[in-house]
């Protein structure tokens, strides 16, 4: 394909074609580093090219869908390059799935195969598709990428001409991948992400972020979310950047790869960040050659923000807000942003977004009123698969996010929150986001998270679920104390639950979901 500039539209080309653009624009940069391998975009997209034969060869074809089970490596990469190559739509798995979640998706989505590792952390991933695949009757296969027939299929030629016929059947706005959401009530819903779609919102980040060819960034995030995909792998790739697979985060291990490999950027959820900060070898670690920190997947923690501030004081700090249904990033943090809107706001949209805050009934809202905020344009899906597909999220295009917001006169958009976190305390509204980010200045508050529940006179009180930071003898009375005069009384906590850990979803973020279902 021509050199085209990122500053272009891609609604034109393919995720495949565009691997084949970094191959031929940047030979000398390494791609992707896993562990102690290298892959450069002409290696990736080789093998691709061996793998999509391979799946052509297995009766795969345009419009099916195979289903990937891995950590962050370089086999999943290969197999969504290659599969997207022919027109096959990626349905991307987590590790920390187990029977009946993998079961439900992998039925959802007709999914023909399925390519997993052996074990996760001592879970047989491989035992479990046994248990459940006389009752998936479109499976027909089941892969393991560490095993002989998955070097095999690497191993194969390719068939130039068939593989080129399939490949020039594939068009910009095929399915391409499916992420299921997490963290939420009911059943998940499958996102039903396009070539199109991946790549304009990858643009638009990379352009935003001004990332350079060869910046290097340790990609905990996992690929079965945006975050790693769209925000990590695609946008690296568009710019010609390098990332470094990291395959199941934890903190001393990133650490040792940024002293080993020291990253441009520095990219990952609130938790992530504050679990970098808080470990003992961080003060150890030189962080001089982080030119941009990006944080988000959550409400704004100012405390956090700070604290990366005095850690990397060279470094530009943005936030980001991206949504499955956004294919990624659709906010962020503008370059030159004063400390008030870095701490309090999520950004900005990207360029190619518009945004539009609605009340109950549907009505547009004015400047500085909460809604809920809907999107359109840039990433936004066209609808999910399988059993949601049909759903109002996209009426008329835009998309309801579920997210309560404010947007002021210059365009800065503040997160109140989830909509049903909100919750109805004495007959006034309570947004958790706000009292959440109050607790979270706390200097023993490692992590916090709030929610509604019942209660005979009040109706609901808001009930804070805090994990301290070990050895601080932080009490209940203490987080009390610490908001009492700061917040009006009816934001007030009621409770107040001290926790070791919270509930993560295989992305990062806090499970409220598990919590409220613990409350009831």
């Amino acid at each position: 394909m021509p050199n085209v500039p990122l500053s272009v539209s891609l609604s034109s080309i393919t995720l495949p074609a565009a691997l084949c653009h970094a191959a031929l624009s940047h030979p000398q940069v390494v791609a992707y580093i896993d562990g102690e391998r290298t892959f450069s975009f002409a290696k990736t997209e080789a093998t691709s090219r061996r793998l999509a034969s391979a799946l052509l060869a297995s009766g795969l074809q345009r419009g099916d869908r195979i289903a990937v089970l891995s950590h962050n490596q370089i086999e999943w990469l290969q197999l969504f390059f290659a599969a997207t190559r022919i027109g096959v739509a990626v349905v991307a798995l987590s590790a920390r799935y187990r029977d009946s979640e993998i079961e439900y998706m992998l039925a959802d989505s007709q999914s023909k195969a399925v390519f997993t590792i052996g074990d996760a952390d001592d879970f047989d991933c491989l035992a479990m598709f046994a248990r459940m695949r006389d009752r998936l009757p479109s499976l027909q296969r089941v892969v393991a990428i560490d095993s002989k027939e998955f070097v095999s299929m690497i191993a194969t030629g390719d068939d130039a001409a068939r593989l080129e016929a399939a490949a020039a059947e594939v068009q910009p706005d095929d399915l391409a991948m499916v992420i299921y959401t997490s963290g939420t009530t009911g059943r998940p819903k499958g996102c039903a992400l396009s070539h199109d779609s991946l790549l304009a919102s990858a643009a638009a980040q990379a352009t935003h972020t001004r990332t350079q060819a060869g910046d290097l960034v340790q990609l905990a995030n996992p690929f079965n979310h945006v975050g790693g995909i769209t925000c990590g792998i695609l946008a690296q790739l568009l710019v010609g950047g390098t990332c470094e697979l990291v395959a199941s985060f934890k903190a001393k291990t990133v650490l040792e790869m940024i002293r080993r490999h020291p990253p441009q950027l520095l990219v990952g959820v609130p938790t992530m960040m504050t679990l970098l900060l808080m470990h003992p070898d961080s003060a150890a670690t030189d962080l001089r050659s982080v030119r941009i920190v990006i944080t988000g997947g959550s409400n704004v923690d100012g405390t956090l923000l700070t604290q990366l501030q005095r850690r990397m004081p060279g470094a530009t700090i943005m936030n980001l807000y991206g949504l499955s249904e956004a294919s990624g990033a659709i906010v962020m943090t503008p370059w030159e942003c004063p400390d008030d809107d870095l701490m309090q706001s999520i950004g900005k949209p990207l360029k190619g977004a518009e945004l539009r805050v609605v009340d109950a009934t549907g009505d547009e809202l004015p400047a500085g009123e909460i809604g809920e905020l809907h999107f359109r344009g840039l990433g936004v899906v066209r609808d999910y698969i399988g059993a949601a597909a049909g759903s109002n999220a996209f009426e008329g295009g835009w998309l309801r996010t579920g997210d309560l917001g404010l947007v002021d006169a210059r365009g800065f958009i503040t997160l109140k929150g989830r909509m049903k976190d909100m919750y109805i305390q004495g007959g006034f509204n309570v947004y958790p986001a706000e009292v959440e980010a109050l607790i979270a200045t706390h200097p023993a508050v490692v992590m916090v998270a709030g929610i509604g529940v019942a209660d005979k006179v009040l109706g609901e009180v808001g009930r804070y679920y805090v994990v301290a930071r070990e050895g601080s003898g932080l009490s209940a009375a203490d987080v009390l104390a610490h908001c009492a005069g700061k917040i009006a009384d009816y934001k007030m906590p009621r409770q107040v639950v001290l926790r070791d850990a919270l509930p993560l979803t295989p992305a990062g973020k806090i499970q409220k979901a598990a919590l409220r279902s613990e409350a009831a």
